[in-house]
């Protein structure tokens, strides 16, 4: 049986996956609604240039450039706009292994990233690496479930952030993956690693606090998992107050949003766009006394 609280929320959403441009099926005149539309990456992993035309599963799709493109065309039609990633910036081609994660940086920075949290691969040259390459980047990192005191990324990242778009308070924060069998301890050193479900619900607390109208929570926690790892899909059943989950880590592709019940029987929202920026995600929340969401995860070719 579903109950009531579930029922009037799927009422309010609506999702929508295709081709840029398409309308909602829920239209409402322009003065009756502000729009969010948040756009978000994971697991670039320093593709930096289109794949090839011969390329067997990706051809001519990704590209910072083409990323570059499609994100000033959203911002050129809408007012409210959030980019952020999830993680797993450095690591798969030459680009990384010869400018250290600096190119990276500098191209996210030029695209306007609002925000990024860190992945396990950021953590491949060590912390002192990861802190040169940091200072390009004119965007935080949000890490809250790594305690980084007495080492050199002490202050240089922050627990959880909040964003003013219109008249509305968007409130982020981020978790990353255990480094237990991914991550060496010379290169993450004296860096505590939190449980992400505590965490996630002291961030919520806090920015229910701050008076945030949407909690966004950047996670590198991984989307499913055969085992009892914890995972997006967990995270969302095992918490409340979050209304999205940005994922990344596994490199799934989702065609849409999952729609996880959280322990109050309210729907999270869990997406992901796969990897290697071939596709970028587009969520649009409309605030008009109840919110309403349109997704679009868009191939970039």
């Amino acid at each position: 049986m579903v109950n009531e609280s579930r029922r009037k929320f799927i009422r309010n959403t609506s999702f929508v996956v295709g081709a840029l441009g398409v309308k909602p099926s829920f239209v409402l005149a322009a003065e009756d609604v502000e729009t969010l539309t948040v756009l978000h990456t994971n697991d670039t992993h320093s593709n930096i240039d289109t794949f090839p035309a011969n390329h067997a599963k990706y051809p001519n799709q990704g590209g910072v450039s083409k990323r570059f493109t499609m994100i000033e065309d959203i911002r050129r039609l809408q007012k409210n706009v959030l980019l952020l990633d999830a993680g797993d910036i450095f690591q798969g081609t030459p680009y990384f292994n010869m400018f250290g994660g600096v190119l990276e940086h500098k191209l996210m920075s030029e695209l306007g990233y609002d925000a990024a949290t860190m992945g396990n691969h950021d953590f491949d040259i060590g912390l002192d690496g990861f802190l040169k390459a940091k200072q390009y980047a004119s965007f935080d990192f949000i890490c809250s479930n790594y305690d980084f005191l007495n080492t050199v990324l002490e202050g240089q990242t922050v627990k959880y952030k909040i964003f003013q778009r219109g008249k509305y308070k968007i409130g982020v924060f981020g978790l990353g993956v255990n480094f237990e069998g991914l991550v060496s301890k010379n290169l993450y050193k004296e860096t505590r690693y939190l449980d992400p479900v505590e965490t996630a619900q002291e961030y919520v607390r806090i920015l229910r606090r701050e008076k945030a109208d949407l909690i966004i929570c950047l996670s590198h926690l991984g989307y499913e998992y055969d085992s009892d790892k914890i995972s997006d899909l967990k995270l969302a059943a095992q918490t409340e107050g979050i209304h999205l989950i940005i994922g990344g880590h596994t490199h799934t592709f989702l065609e849409e949003p999952a729609q996880v019940l959280n322990k109050k029987g309210e729907i999270t929202l869990v997406n992901q766009v796969g990897w290697a920026g071939v596709r970028l995600g587009r969520i649009d929340f409309q605030f008009r006394h109840r919110l309403k969401t349109n997704c679009v995860n868009k191939i970039i070719v």
